[in-house]
């Protein structure tokens, strides 16, 4: 198997690889091009992201900058994701991303990690496991989720939390590392923020 054939293998491998290489360089020119892009330009972002990304739904948005070890040709969103300033995918294995969910500013998204084993590390292996963020999530600025973690549906993930094990649908979770704090319910149909009600003619619109 080559170097290349293990990126989504799990299997550690050498990054380095001259095959790994050129491929990324290209995706990296294409980053370059659309992080260089004017705001004005929102039909050129999308059509640039179409060719980035591996999927890519109807109505998602991207803030630059975006950082992406390859460009998002790993990863995959659903409709209506949207991406606040300097997301970050490490994009080495696959990421999928779920319908209408928000990334706040300096999310990180990370597939890579690197062996504890110092022998290793200093012959610069690497693996990947793949992240799955469900649908209709909210991961709060500077959210960091690791290496093979899967977040459930309707999840809210506080700012600044590291998201190291799997959390299940219709949760808030916060913290670092990040644990449940509790369940989503009742009375979030009731309040938005603190003591703060929600019109009832909005939740009409919802259901």
């Amino acid at each position: 198997m080559s170097m290349r054939d293990k990126l989504h293998s799990g299997e550690l491998y050498l990054p380095g690889d001259e095959e790994i290489m050129r491929e990324q360089l290209a995706c990296m020119e294409k980053l370059y091009d659309f992080n260089a892009t004017r705001p004005s330009q929102l039909a050129k972002r999308e059509e640039m992201l179409a060719d980035m990304f591996a999927e890519i739904g109807e109505g998602c948005y991207i803030e630059p900058p975006l950082h992406a070890n390859w460009a998002g040709k790993n990863v995959h969103f659903g409709k209506y994701v949207y991406a606040n300033f300097n997301v970050t995918f490490v994009d080495d294995t696959h990421i999928y991303v779920g319908d209408y969910t928000m990334l706040g500013p300096n999310v990180i998204l990370a597939t890579g990690g690197h062996p504890i084993l110092p022998e290793l590390r200093e012959q610069a292996y690497q693996y990947n496991m793949p992240v799955r963020i469900g649908r209709n999530c909210w991961l709060g600025a500077g959210v960091i989720v690791l290496p093979g973690v899967t977040i459930g549906d309707n999840v809210v993930v506080g700012a600044g939390s590291v998201v190291t094990k799997d959390l299940p649908d219709n949760v808030v979770a916060v913290g670092n590392p990040c644990r449940i704090m509790r369940e989503i319910g009742e009375r979030d149909r009731e309040y938005y923020f603190k003591n703060r009600r929600i019109d009832p003619e909005i939740l009409k619109k919802a259901d």
